[in-house]
C-alpha cells in the first residue's frame, strides 16, 4: 500500500503532462521523457513569441517621433536635481552583487563524486549551490551548481548521473555534466532534447562530449575523471548549448536586501545539524557520510564536516562554509535489488522542508508544479521563506528516515 502511494507521488518526476498507469513495481518501464520533452518545446515556443513581440516593439519604437521633452539634456537633468544611481546586479543563484555580464550566464550543473576514496572534490568551492542525495549503497553523491564555470580550473572528480539529480539541474536552466549514468532510469532522458548533456563517453549515451573529460594519474579509477574546461567549452559550442538563460527565467531562492540580512530572532535555535544522524551506521544516505554541519556566528556561516573531519576543496585545502543550509523531504523508493533509488523532487504543497539561516531553522513546506521551475520554500503562514544571500546546501530527505534527522 504504501509503495503505491509513493509511486503516484513520484508520476510527476516521469510524466508532467499527463499521469501514467503503472503496473506492479516496475518501474524501468516508465518513459522518462514524455512530458519533459513536451514542456521544452512548449518553453522554446514561448520564448520565440516574447522574442518577436519585442521585436515589434522595437521596431514600433524606432518609427515614433522623438519630442523635445525626450531630447533634453542630461545636463538640464542635473540641474532639475536628478542624479542617477549606478544600478547593481545580483545573482541569481546567491543573491550576491555580481557584474552584468555573469547576470544571465547559463549554469553548469556537475555530478560530483562523494564516496571516501574520491574525496576530496576540486573545485567544489566555487559552486553557487550543492545538493545532497542519497545513492546506492547508501552514500550520498553530490551536484554543484556552477555559475562562473569557464573561470574554474579544476572541478571533480566526475560521477555518474541519477534521474532526481536532472531534475534538480533543470530548476536553474543548467547545462548538465556526468560521466556514466544508470541507463535504464535517466539513459532516455540524457538522450533526450530535454537536456543539454556534457556526458562522457560511456555506453548508453548516444552523443558523448568528446573533449570535456580528462582522467587524472593520481587517483584510481573511477574516481579519478575531471572536467577539461577548455575541452568543455568545445564540447558546449559543438552541441550549439545556449549560453544565456531562457526567457522567463525564475529564480530559486529570495533574498534580502543587499548589506541587509534576515534574523528570524523568534524562531529555534540550530547550531548543528546532523542530516542523517549521529550513526555512522544508518541506511539513509547521509550516515555513512557522517555529514554534519556546524553555525559559527562570528561569520553566520555553517561548516561542513564529513567521514570524520572537516569537508575541503582539494584545491584550496579550505574547509567548506555555506550561508543557508536545506532539508528537502521527499518520498523515495527502492527500485531494483542494485538498490537504484528514485526520488520525488516534484512536488504539492505539503511536502516538508527546513530551512536554515542565521543559526535559526524554520521549518515550511516546499511545492514544484513546473518541471523547468524551482521549487519554492513557504512558511506555515504560505509566505516564501526569505533565505540569506551567499551559498546555499541541500540536502534530499528521504522521508523514510526523516527520524533519522538531529538538529542541535
Amino acid at each position: 500500500m504504501r509503495n503505491s502511494m509513493i509511486y503516484k507521488k513520484l508520476i510527476p518526476i516521469f510524466c508532467i503532462s499527463f499521469m501514467l498507469m503503472l503496473t506492479g513495481c516496475d518501474t524501468s518501464v516508465i518513459a522518462p521523457t514524455s512530458g519533459v520533452l513536451e514542456g521544452r518545446q512548449e518553453e522554446e515556443q514561448a520564448a520565440e513569441e516574447v522574442q518577436q513581440a519585442a521585436s515589434d516593439d522595437t521596431d514600433d519604437g524606432e518609427q515614433a517621433s522623438v519630442s523635445d521633452e525626450d531630447t533634453a539634456s542630461g545636463d538640464d537633468a542635473k540641474e532639475d536635481g536628478e542624479k542617477e544611481e549606478a544600478q547593481v546586479f545580483r545573482s541569481l543563484f546567491t543573491g550576491e552583487e555580481i557584474t552584468y555580464n555573469w547576470l544571465d550566464h547559463r549554469p553548469l550543473a556537475v555530478m560530483l563524486n562523494n564516496i571516501e576514496a574520491g574525496c576530496p572534490q576540486s573545485g567544489i568551492a566555487e559552486a553557487s549551490i550543492v545538493y545532497e542525495c542519497p545513492v546506492e549503497g547508501r552514500i550520498t553523491r553530490l551536484m554543484g551548481i556552477f555559475e562562473k564555470y569557464e573561470e574554474i580550473p579544476k572541478i571533480g572528480s566526475i560521477r555518474s548521473s541519477r534521474d532526481y539529480f536532472v531534475y534538480y539541474a533543470l530548476e536553474f536552466d543548467a547545462i548538465y555534466a556526468h560521466f556514466g549514468q544508470a541507463t535504464a532510469y535517466v539513459g532516455e532522458l540524457l538522450n533526450s532534447d530535454a537536456v543539454d548533456n556534457i556526458s562522457g563517453a560511456v555506453s548508453g549515451i548516444n552523443e558523448p562530449a568528446t573533449n570535456a573529460f580528462y582522467r587524472s594519474s593520481d587517483r584510481k579509477a573511477p574516481h579519478n575523471v575531471y572536467i577539461d574546461n577548455e575541452g568543455l567549452i568545445a564540447d558546449r559550442e559543438k552541441f550549439g548549448y545556449r549560453t544565456a538563460l531562457r526567457t522567463g527565467f525564475v529564480e530559486k531562492f529570495s533574498y534580502p536586501e543587499l548589506g541587509q540580512r534576515v534574523t528570524y530572532d523568534d524562531a529555534q535555535d540550530a547550531a548543528v545539524l546532523y542530516p542523517g544522524g549521529k550513526s555512522s551506521s544508518a541506511a539513509n544516505g547521509f550516515s555513512r557520510v557522517q555529514a554534519r554541519f556546524e553555525y559559527n556566528p562570528s561569520d553566520g556561516k555553517y561548516y561542513r564536516y564529513q567521514y570524520g573531519g572537516k569537508h575541503i576543496d582539494g584545491e584550496t585545502g579550505q574547509q567548506l562554509t555555506y550561508d543557508n543550509v536545506v532539508f528537502q523531504y521527499v518520498d523515495g523508493i527502492v527500485r531494483d535489488s542494485h538498490d537504484y533509488l528514485g526520488f520525488g523532487v516534484m512536488g504539492g504543497s505539503n511536502d516538508k522542508c527546513i530551512i536554515f539561516t542565521a543559526g535559526k531553522m524554520i521549518e515550511g513546506t516546499w511545492s514544484r508544479p513546473d518541471v523547468f521551475g524551482p521549487a519554492k520554500y513557504y512558511d506555515k503562514d504560505g509566505n516564501e521563506i526569505v533565505i540569506n544571500y551567499g551559498k546555499t546546501w541541500i540536502c534530499t530527505i528521504w522521508n523514510d528516515y526523516a527520524d533519522d534527522v538531529v538538529i542541535e
